[in-house]
């Protein structure tokens, strides 16, 4: 929590890769796959790249998917194609931190992600079929879909007209507030 609020201020004013990409805040979705489970399985990853298409055209926004090394080799090795998807670099974490908290909706594999995107009030669709942060479950800022295409494409349908009415359950953030303004 602490960190998800410094960092953030910091990535505020050492970078902009919104302005960098192209990009408008709320108006494009994140994703990040990265687990065995999902890029080592080609049904799996199959089914992940087609949902992100589906979702892509339906809704119009840009699908930004900085792609790990794993998930580019194995997408290669598949035989597969990021068709309507803005495949990109890997970026830094505060790049990565400012995509995330000005994404319309992430989509991701991450354990990490899903507690960093309920913190930064972005809805969150887990491309998974369990989670070791069922508290974002609990407060409705995350839902799980699996990797069946339809099932993304409902569960993003679902959390974009649900909003993000929820509290967090992380914290407030005063801790690392206190530490910075004690040095």
């Amino acid at each position: 929590m602490d960190s998800v609020y410094q960092n953030r201020e910091i990535a505020e004013r050492k970078v902009n890769v919104l302005k960098d990409l192209g990009l408008v805040s709320k108006e494009y979705f994140l994703v990040t796959a990265h687990r065995a489970e999902n890029v080592d399985n080609s049904n799996r990853l199959k089914e992940i790249l087609k949902g992100l298409e589906l979702i892509g055209s339906e809704f119009s926004l840009p699908i930004v998917f900085p792609v790990h090394p794993r998930t580019r080799k194995m997408v290669k090795e598949f035989g597969l194609q990021f068709d309507g998807i803005r495949a990109i670099e890997p970026v830094g974490f505060l790049e990565f931190l400012q995509l995330e908290g000005n994404a319309r909706l992430a989509l991701t594999d991450s354990g990490g992600v899903q507690e960093e995107t309920c913190i930064l009030g972005v809805p969150c669709v887990t491309l998974r079929d369990n989670t070791e942060r069922p508290e974002t479950l609990q407060v409705g800022s995350n839902m799980l879909v699996g990797a069946d295409s339809q099932q993304i494409r409902e569960g993003v349908l679902r959390m974009m007209t649900q909003g993000n009415r929820w509290s967090n359950p992380f914290g407030d953030g005063q801790a690392g507030q206190m530490i910075i303004e004690c040095l």
